[in-house]
C-alpha cells in the first residue's frame, strides 16, 4: 500500500464514520433532548453539522499548509497548552461537570485536552526528531520528553478526573517513545510506575472504586454506578445480529444515560446489531493500519513520528470506549470519535486527519525509490 492509497483509506474511513455520527446523533438526540421546541442550531444534531462541517475545513486548511511549519512553533504551542490545562483548576474559568473538571470556559467551553493530544504529539515528533542520535539515552531520549514535555501535561489531564482521555494519551505517547529508540526497560518502569499512581488514585476515591465494584458486577448496580454499561448489554442483546433498525431503538428513550456522546456505541448495538458495531470496529482498525502505512512510507523522521502518533490517539480513544461499553473494562467517560455528539473532541479529532493529510502531501519524495529510475541508474552501472 502507497502513502497515497493509505491517505484515501483513512478519509473514506473517516467520512464513514463521520456520517455514522450524525446519523446516531439524529437518531438519539431528540431523545435525550425531549420534545422542546429549539431551533434546529441549539439541538444535538444542529451542533453535530456544524461542528463537523468546522472540523472539515480546519482539517482542509491543515491538509494545504506544509506539516513542517509547526516545528517553528511548537513550544510556544505546548507552553499554551499547558496554560489552558491549568485553567481548568481556575475557579472562575475552570467548569466541572459531572465531578470531571476538564472544561475550560473563555467565551466558548471547550477541552484543552483535546488540544493537548495534537500539541503533545507535535512536541514528541520534533523532539525525537532533532535528539534521534540520543533517543536511547536516559535524559534526552526518556527523562526530558517523557517526564517533562509529556509528563507533565499528562499529569494535569489526569488530575482533572478524566481518566479515560489521560489513559488514551499516555498509550500514544508510549507508542511513539517506543517507535523513536526509547529503551524499553525506561518504558516498562514507566508503566509500572503509572500502574502504580493509577492503583492510588482509584483506591483514594469512593466514586473510583464504586465503579471499579460496578464493572464486576454490573447487574448488581444496575440502577447505580453500573446502570450504563448494564443498560449496554441489554442493548447489544436486543440488536441481536443485525439490530431491530435504524430509529428503533428503546434503551435511549431516557434508560441509557448519555445514549449520544460516551454510550453512542450502545445504541449502534441495538440498532446496527453485532454487523453494524463489528462494522465500526473494523473501520477504525483500518484507519489505523493504514495510518502506520502513511508512517512506515514517509521518508521524513517528524512526519513519521508524528503520522503515528496521531494514528494512535484516534484508535487508542476508540478501542477504550468499545471496551467501556461491552463492560471489557470499568466506565471512565470517552467519547468514540467521530461519531459521539459534541464539540471540541469532534473539531481536532477531525483537524487530525488534515494533519495526517499534510504528511502525505508535504513529505519529500526520494526520486531514487522509484523504480524506473533505480533500473536506469542499474543498466548504467551493472
Amino acid at each position: 500500500m502507497t502513502a497515497r492509497l493509505s491517505i484515501i483509506c483513512i478519509w473514506v474511513c473517516f467520512i464513514l464514520l463521520l456520517v455514522l455520527g450524525v446519523v446516531m446523533v439524529a437518531s438519539t438526540g431528540s431523545c435525550v433532548q425531549g420534545q422542546a421546541e429549539l431551533p434546529w442550531y441549539d439541538t444535538f444534531l444542529g451542533k453535530q453539522c456544524m461542528f463537523a462541517l468546522l472540523g472539515l475545513v480546519i482539517a482542509l486548511g491543515l491538509s494545504r499548509v506544509d506539516y513542517h511549519v509547526w516545528r517553528r512553533v511548537v513550544y510556544v504551542a505546548w507552553w499554551g497548552c499547558l496554560v489552558l490545562l491549568i485553567c481548568c483548576y481556575l475557579p472562575g474559568i475552570g467548569k466541572t461537570i459531572n465531578g470531571e473538571s476538564r472544561w475550560i470556559n473563555l467565551g466558548l467551553t471547550f477541552q484543552p485536552s483535546e488540544l493537548a493530544k495534537i500539541t503533545l504529539m507535535l512536541t514528541l515528533a520534533h523532539w525525537y526528531t532533532t535528539h534521534r542520535e540520543v533517543a536511547g539515552t536516559f535524559w534526552r531520549g526518556f527523562f526530558w520528553p517523557g517526564a517533562i514535555l509529556f509528563g507533565i501535561p499528562l499529569m494535569l489531564i489526569l488530575f482533572e478526573k478524566d481518566m479515560g482521555t489521560a489513559a488514551a494519551l499516555a498509550m500514544s505517547g508510549f507508542c511513539v517513545m517506543y517507535v523513536s529508540g526509547t529503551r524499553t526497560w525506561l518504558m516498562l518502569l514507566a508503566m509500572l510506575i503509572g500502574a502504580i499512581c493509577l492503583y492510588l488514585m482509584m483506591t483514594g476515591s469512593a466514586n473510583r472504586m464504586m465503579r471499579i465494584e460496578a464493572w464486576f458486577d454490573p447487574q448488581a448496580f444496575s440502577q447505580g454506578a453500573g446502570r450504563q454499561q448494564w443498560i449496554a448489554i441489554l442493548a447489544f442483546a436486543r440488536g441481536g445480529l443485525t439490530g431491530v433498525g435504524l430509529g428503533d431503538g428503546i434503551e435511549k428513550y431516557g434508560n441509557l444515560p448519555y445514549a449520544h456522546t460516551d454510550f453512542i456505541f450502545a445504541e449502534i448495538g441495538e440498532e446496527w446489531g453485532f454487523l453494524g458495531a463489528a462494522g465500526v470496529v473494523l473501520l477504525f482498525t483500518a484507519m489505523a493500519f493504514s495510518g502506520l502505512v502513511l508512517a512506515v512510507r514517509t521518508h521524513d523522521t517528524f512526519g513519521r513520528i508524528l503520522a503515528l502518533g496521531l494514528s494512535c490517539t484516534i484508535f487508542w480513544p476508540a478501542m477504550l470506549n468499545i471496551m467501556v461499553v461491552t463492560t471489557l473494562l470499568p466506565n471512565t467517560g470517552l467519547p468514540l470519535p467521530f461519531i459521539s455528539s459534541g464539540g471540541t473532541n469532534l473539531i481536532f479529532t477531525i483537524a487530525s486527519i488534515g494533519l495526517l493529510t499534510s504528511i502525505q502531501r508535504h513529505t519529500p519524495i526520494i526520486r531514487q525509490n522509484y523504480w524506473p529510475l533505480r533500473r536506469l541508474k542499474e543498466i548504467k552501472d551493472p
